[in-house]
């Protein structure tokens, strides 16, 4: 554990056990995943997968909702699963703060919008009071382009799903939080809203200096926003590395195939990224199956791929799990 961490994720696995004791599966949802961001050096760094790859389980576990059957996750220096006091958890999600998938979940219909802002400032000591807790609620509305004024006493189903994840941003900033957590945050917005979306995220790491993780099947926006990325296949971090070299070389035939069911752009135009579509979700294979899991779809599979889990290999500026780059 470094003290420059702002968060340092060492070896972390999570298993499920699924069915009875006794003919259950050993499900491994997420298998010995490491990395880490600095603390004087925010960025955009992302998780990205098709559907069933571990990317969900492992942000959760970032959050506390679950917990690691082994590893450890590092919060500036503190493992965060030894934080017990209710003061100490509040003041760890004041500085990690969650942006969900579907905004509309966020907000009871039957409440207004700007009471959750008020509560949130309220509850993390920013302010005593639903009047003194006016000027940061309109400070982090301002930030996402909103106003407390134009949202007053109006209620979710009024706001339109940009102007509802905007807000769902909005409210994760009040505590002025070093990290961010967005899962999928782009993925229940319509495609002419996205570039609104990932924007913003960029706008908070170059301004308000916020690192935001970053959780996604969309290789288009995380092209377009991320500095770094991570391709996780059914519970492996199979490559990982600055966005240019993994998505613009990708090395893993994983990575490749990912890649070449987004149209290519041109190589320097990350704008144009962002307005393919994301990737389609691959058949679920089996967790359990031995050595590479993605052995049965790989060109240049191997007879020691279908038997033993390649190693961590570092080559070309990234980390590719591989036989291929094996010296």
């Amino acid at each position: 554990m470094s003290d420059n961490k702002l968060l340092e994720v060492q070896n972390v696995t999570r298993v499920f056990h699924i069915g009875g004791l006794f003919t259950g599966t050993r499900l491994v949802a997420v298998n010995n995943v490491s990395f880490s961001l600095e603390k004087d050096k925010p960025e955009i760094f992302t998780i990205a997968g098709e559907s069933g790859s571990g990317k969900t389980t492992l942000s959760r576990m970032l959050l506390r909702d679950l917990e690691p059957t082994s590893g450890k996750v590092f919060f500036e220096g503190r493992n965060v699963y030894s934080i017990k006091k209710k003061n100490e958890f509040s003041a760890f999600m004041k500085k990690v703060q969650p942006v969900f998938q579907n905004p509309f979940e966020t907000f009871n219909p039957l409440r207004r919008v700007e009471e959750y802002l008020f509560d949130t400032a309220i509850n993390f000591g920013i302010a005593k009071n639903k009047k003194a807790a006016q000027e940061s609620v309109d400070r982090a509305l301002h930030l996402v382009g909103l106003s407390l004024e134009e949202l007053s006493k109006r209620y979710a189903h009024e706001l339109s799903g940009g102007q509802i994840q905007r807000i769902s941003v909005a409210r994760s900033l009040i505590s002025q939080p070093s990290l961010i957590l967005a899962d999928e945050p782009v993925s229940m917005v319509d495609a002419s809203l996205r570039m609104t979306i990932v924007n913003l995220l960029r706008k908070l790491r170059d301004e308000e200096k916020v690192s935001v993780l970053y959780i996604t099947h969309d290789l288009a926006t995380a092209y377009y926003i991320s500095d770094r990325i991570a391709i996780m296949l059914r519970g492996y971090v199979v490559e990982m590395g600055p966005v240019e070299a993994v998505l613009g070389n990708p090395l893993h035939p994983y990575t490749k195939l990912l890649k070449e069911s987004v149209p290519a752009p041109e190589p320097e135009d990350k704008s144009a990224w962002a307005q393919r579509i994301g990737l389609s979700t691959t058949e679920v294979r089996e967790y359990s199956r031995q050595g590479c899991k993605f052995a049965a779809r790989c060109p240049n599979v191997m007879d020691k791929c279908k038997t033993a889990d390649p190693p961590d290999i570092e080559t070309e500026g990234r980390i590719v799990k591989c036989y291929l780059y094996q010296k």
